[in-house]
């Protein structure tokens, strides 16, 4: 009869603990240790660049997968090495002064995230760009030491599909899909409030 009340109990506090509203801790992303890169291909040559993340915060629940935050990126950072190009990627393409900001917010991940090691998860959400909302997938792998977790993400944006301009002119062939990687770090907010001067 003991057994049957302890397993009884067992299956209430685990039913209790799928169904319970989500109250993961959050995790802060340091815009210090944060790279947002961006590839353009193009017939003559690739073009490298980068944006600056302005803030970012996650939580993530390891038993229903479930999460949420939101990562910021200042859509007017974007530097590829010439400030012609840049300049009418801002005016002309992401149009940054009607949108300034490039948002992920996640809603969920697929795969577990160990406490120490490597892991491979999906992470899903939704990124706003250009002032619209896409449903994206994208791979990240997540290297975890002490509490703190390294990050890396590669995916595609088809930025024309997605309503914004193609910057190809009649001697220069570009692409309409971006390559975007993002390497950061994220640390519980605790930890990142102590590590500030």
């Amino acid at each position: 009869m003991r057994v049957v009340r302890s397993l009884s109990s067992f299956f209430v506090c685990a039913v209790a603990l799928v169904g319970a509203d989500f109250a993961a801790p959050e995790m802060q992303i340091d815009p210090a240790h944060t790279k947002v890169e961006f590839t353009l291909p193009d017939v003559l040559h690739t073009v490298h660049g980068s944006f600056a993340l302005k803030r970012g915060s996650i939580r993530f629940d390891p038993v229903t997968g479930q999460a949420e935050g939101e990562l910021v990126v200042d859509a007017a950072s974007g530097a590829s090495g010439s400030t012609m190009r840049d300049r009418r990627m801002r005016q002309n393409i992401l149009e940054t002064d009607r949108y300034p900001d490039i948002v992920f917010r996640p809603d969920r991940v697929r795969g577990k995230i160990a406490p120490q090691g490597t892991s491979q998860v999906e992470l899903h959400g939704i990124f706003v760009i250009h002032g619209k909302e896409h449903e994206i997938v994208m791979p990240v792998q997540v290297e975890a030491t002490g509490g703190q977790y390294n990050a890396t993400a590669h995916f595609t944006i088809p930025y024309v599909q997605w309503g914004m301009k193609n910057p190809s002119t009649l001697f220069l062939r570009c692409s309409d899909k971006v390559d975007i990687a993002i390497q950061t770090v994220a640390r519980p907010a605790t930890a990142s409030a102590q590590s500030r001067p």
